[in-house]
């Protein structure tokens, strides 16, 4: 097989990478987080009755929603806007869809619900923060 060809290896104890990846992945999380939250806080503030799983879907739209964006702004100091915006979608999209995800999950399985509790927010972000993270 020629060199140019041949599949980089990882090193998953380069320390650089994983600080790397976890500065990005922390960046994401905040962004998903506001407006994730954010639907939740809003149906619970209202008592507006829609079922959970609709709650959550919501939810988790707002959260890429405001994730992308934020990513894209961040990106924009390294190239020009399209390429962060396409950047911001392409590369991380289906690590945000996992760690969405994975925050519901989490909330559901510890409160029942679309609750979001004062006990349960920091359980959620390390929950959504590990997902994506490899």
């Amino acid at each position: 097989m020629a060199a140019a060809t041949m599949p980089l290896a990882l090193d998953w104890q380069c320390r650089h990478t994983w600080r790397r990846a976890s500065k990005n992945t922390a960046w994401c999380l905040l962004g998903c987080s506001v407006g994730d939250f954010g639907t939740i806080a809003f149906f619970k503030m209202t008592g507006i009755p829609w079922p959970t799983l609709a709650i959550m879907a919501l939810a988790i739209i707002n959260g890429l929603l405001t994730s992308i964006p934020l990513e894209a702004c961040i990106l924009v100091r390294q190239m020009n806007f399209t390429a962060a915006f396409r950047t911001a979608i392409g590369m991380s999209f289906i690590s945000m869809i996992s760690m969405e995800v994975a925050m519901h999950t989490a909330d559901v399985v510890l409160t029942g619900s679309a609750m979001l509790t004062w006990w349960v927010i920091p359980v959620v972000l390390v929950v959504g923060f590990l997902t994506p993270l490899p």
